[in-house]
Parts: structure tokens; C-alpha cells; sequence
């Protein structure tokens, strides 16, 4: 990208790293030489896009990372139609290996019963919605393979969601404004992820000294994201770990703020609210000890 945006570089995304998140790291049908054809296929694709041949004599897990960073770092732009039935075909096998988790699957608060904590891979989650924790270019992590969040929800979801993301920060470019905001929320489909929609919102970074106004923007994506999906008659939502990462929020505090603005909005009177059901998402152990503690767990 041309111009640096804030998250943008390399390991600078709004999340925390996800070293085991299993999107595009394997082979998806373990054994099935379809599958890698399917891989190769595409590979050769984006490459012939760019103008290169493909590296010969790749194994399947090498290839498979290929393709990954190879959708990492695409720019925006048209998508080949034999491509995109091809990554389907890639993406919607491997979910399906994934397998899927829901509301059920969470473990229910007793203080608050639709505030539940799940610990796993947000990209199988069959909810409503999940939260991606974004930078402000908005167009996914572009460091190849990166374990985080965003690189791991548009890795699943496909190179549609960059689309998708392009497209409004093209509207934003036509209305005058810049990146997206600190503390704001997007919405987008969720392509070939079981979340029917991805809610983009970029939290604050914590370079120094943690500040009221940190903690009132790390409040607003969490109450944004909820406004968004409340907006569009969505019932179950999943959120992240936002700006706890790289982004340097720390943990117990972004805990405590995101399941008591929550649990605040789901008791508000935004129409909408009162039907809704939020999962917390966590990944490591850490993070899971906080949100219990939280939750009353």
C-alpha cells in the first residue's frame, strides 16, 4: 500500500496473535489429491496475475501456505470468476473440516445469560456475526501467514471480504474522509465463513500510559459492533479480543470493558437489543481466566 495507515506494517494489526488458528495453514481434506489440485489451480492463478509461474515440486502444506500469503497480499481489485469458484471450492471444504461452534457450544454467564465465553477459532463460529478486530485501511492483515485475527478471517472468509472492504472505503474516499475511525464499526458479508457477517472496528493503540480516552474508544468498537449488528436484526453475535495484541491494550482492563459495555447494551433500549446473544471469543489461557472471571465463570 501506498500510504500507512494505522495497524498497517509488519505484526501491526488490532489484534492478538492466534499462532493455532487453523485457516489456510493445512492442507483441508487431509490426503485428497482433488484438494490440492484445487490448491495448485488457484495458486497458478494469482500468480499469473502478478506475472510469475508458480514454484514447481511444492508439497501440499507448502502449497497451501502459498496460497494463503498469495491472498494476504492481493491488492483490491476484480476477481477471476474461475478463481472465485475455485476458492470456494478450496474454503468451503476446509470449513466444513473445521467443523462449526454456536451459542450452544458457549458456556453461558450466570450473572448475565447472554453474555457467553467460548475458547477457539472465531473463523468457525455459525453466528450471526463475528467481530474482526481491523486496522484502519480495513482491507485485512497483509503480512503473509500472519497469526491474527484479521489475517485469519479474511483468510477464511476469501479474497470477496477485501472486496467488500475496498468497496467501502471507496465511499468513504468519494465522501471526503480518510481511514476508518478508531472506536467505529463496518459490516460486510461473511462469504465463505459460517458467520453469515464480519463486523470491522478498529480499537485504540496503547503506545504509552493507558488513558480514559483509550478506554473510552476500546468501548465504543465494542459498543459500535453491537449498534451495527442490533441495526440489522442480527441475534447472535461473536466478539474478539480487540486491541489487546500488538496494540498494546492491556488485557484485564480490555476484558472488563468489553463485557461491561455489553452487557450495558444488551440491557439498553436499542430496539434490538433485548433479542440479542453475545459470545465472547478468546484464544489463549489468559485471556480466558479474565473473561471468567468477568463473566462469573
Amino acid at each position: 500500500m501506498t500510504t500507512p495507515a494505522t495497524g498497517v506494517g509488519t505484526g501491526k494489526v488490532d489484534s492478538m496473535t492466534t499462532p493455532a488458528i487453523s485457516t489456510g495453514a493445512g492442507t483441508g481434506k487431509t490426503g485428497s489429491a482433488a484438494h490440492s489440485r484445487l490448491v495448485r489451480r488457484a495458486v497458478e492463478i494469482l500468480c499469473a496475475e502478478e506475472g510469475t509461474e508458480p514454484p514447481a515440486d511444492l508439497d501440499p502444506g507448502a502449497q497451501r501456505a502459498l496460497l494463503r500469503a498469495l491472498m494476504n497480499t492481493r491488492e483490491p481489485g476484480p476477481l477471476d470468476p474461475e478463481y472465485l469458484e475455485v476458492e470456494g471450492a478450496i474454503l468451503d471444504a476446509e470449513a466444513q473440516e473445521r467443523g462449526t461452534a454456536s451459542w450452544e457450544d458457549a458456556e453461558a454467564s450466570p450473572v448475565h445469560p447472554r453474555l457467553a465465553l467460548w475458547r477457539g477459532d472465531i473463523t468457525r463460529m455459525a453466528v450471526d456475526a463475528i467481530a474482526n478486530a481491523a486496522n484502519s485501511a480495513l482491507l485485512g492483515c497483509r503480512v503473509p501467514g500472519h497469526a491474527c485475527i484479521d489475517n485469519a478471517i479474511h483468510s477464511a472468509a476469501g479474497l470477496q471480504l477485501r472486496e467488500a472492504c475496498a468497496g467501502i472505503m471507496a465511499q468513504r474516499r468519494a465522501a471526503g474522509l480518510g481511514p476508518e475511525p478508531t472506536g467505529e464499526a463496518e459490516i460486510t458479508p461473511g462469504f465463505h465463513l459460517p458467520a453469515r457477517h464480519v463486523l470491522h472496528t478498529v480499537g485504540p493503540i496503547v503506545s504509552g500510559r493507558l488513558t480514559d480516552a483509550h478506554r473510552a474508544a476500546l468501548a465504543s468498537s465494542y459498543r459500535s459492533c453491537l449498534s451495527l449488528a442490533a441495526s440489522h436484526g442480527l441475534r447472535t453475535v461473536t466478539l474478539c479480543c480487540v486491541s489487546t495484541g500488538v496494540f498494546g491494550f492491556p488485557q484485564d482492563q480490555a476484558a472488563r470493558i468489553a463485557v461491561s459495555t455489553t452487557a450495558a447494551f444488551l440491557d439498553s433500549a436499542v430496539p434490538g437489543a433485548s433479542r440479542m446473544r453475545v459470545v465472547f471469543d478468546v484464544f489463549g489461557a489468559r485471556d480466558e481466566e479474565l473473561y471468567r472471571r468477568e463473566l462469573g465463570l
